[in-house]
């Protein structure tokens, strides 16, 4: 980090979220609540399947670790977000830029990861029933849960290396409400077409590969259902169509804004918007809520938790 610091530039201005006081009012409020509800949601939902014994299984176990990464994925930068919309200066140190590339990385990366073990787990459960509990052990689980983490974080660091030593000497605008790695390398005094090219290797590579995994994933799981009852393949229709949308919804902006990291799209911003707020409170909705099991477990805890209160 020292020659980033040294190169001219000690610090990022975001220009992500700018306009009149009125708006920027509006936004406060709105992501206020937005925050509070992904960070509550996926709260409970850890809480829940901890509580409740009858969910110690390992879907919900996946199913707990990925509210996990949520709340941690909206974390990484949506408060100072926040804050940044009661200030005039919205500016973020370079240390303080390189840190919300690496989370957003780490996270964004393990949460690929973890969609991807998800889908492998319901694989299994419908399309090899009698072999689930020998292939979906205790210990296959930790492992697909800490394989999602450190993958994670060797996709970061793989990201993170090359653009520490730049040197960046001009212009130090982001437009963006957060330090986009691709936004922040096309500030850098030297040629990023290597750059690119890596970025495009390894980012767009694990986005495209992953979101395709998950659609042959679920197209096999369909197929499965299709030829076992109509009853079946209706309920499984309606919950895949659900996570296809939520996975298109968080994959899509990703291989969007990857795929074609040094292009200049308005959209970008929006984009980005998408899968680090918007996704991690749809996956409460669509993962947890939606479901019986969970319904039942919340309720039960809600009645203990009533019950301790009035003794």
């Amino acid at each position: 980090m020292e020659q980033g610091t040294n190169s001219g530039v000690t610090e990022f201005e975001l220009h992500g979220l700018s306009g009149p006081r009125e708006l920027q009012l509006f936004y406060f409020a709105f992501f206020v609540l937005f925050y509070l509800s992904i960070v509550l949601g996926n709260l409970l939902i850890v809480l829940t399947i901890i509580s409740d014994p009858v969910l110690h299984t390992p879907m919900y176990f996946l199913l707990s670790n990925l509210s996990l990464i949520d709340m941690c994925l909206s974390t990484f930068a949506t408060p100072k977000m926040i804050a940044d919309l009661l200030m005039e200066h919205k500016s973020i140190s370079f240390e303080g830029c390189m840190a919300q590339i690496f989370f957003l990385h780490v996270f964004a990366g393990g949460e690929m990861m973890l969609l991807v073990a998800m889908s492998y787990d319901r694989y299994v459960a419908i399309c090899r029933p009698l072999h689930y509990a020998a292939i979906m052990s205790v210990q296959k689980c930790t492992g697909l849960v800490v394989g999602s983490w450190v993958i994670g974080v060797l996709h970061s660091v793989s990201q993170l290396v090359f653009t520490v030593n730049l040197p960046f000497c001009g212009p130090n605008k982001v437009d963006s409400f957060f330090c986009d790695l691709p936004l922040v390398v096309r500030l850098a005094c030297t040629d990023t077409y290597v750059l690119q090219i890596l970025m495009l290797a390894d980012s767009g590579l694990m986005a495209m590969s992953s979101f395709v995994l998950l659609l042959i994933s679920y197209s096999a799981i369909l197929v499965t259902v299709r030829r076992r009852s109509s009853a079946g393949m209706a309920k499984a229709r309606g919950t895949l169509t659900a996570h296809v949308t939520v996975v298109i919804l968080f994959f899509g902006p990703c291989i969007f804004i990857y795929g074609w990291p040094f292009g200049n799209f308005p959209a970008d911003k929006v984009l980005s918007i998408f899968y680090t707020v918007f996704t991690p409170l749809l996956n409460p909705l669509i993962y947890a809520l939606r479901n019986k099991e969970v319904i039942s477990a919340m309720r039960k805890l809600r009645k203990k938790n009533i019950s301790s209160w009035k003794l």
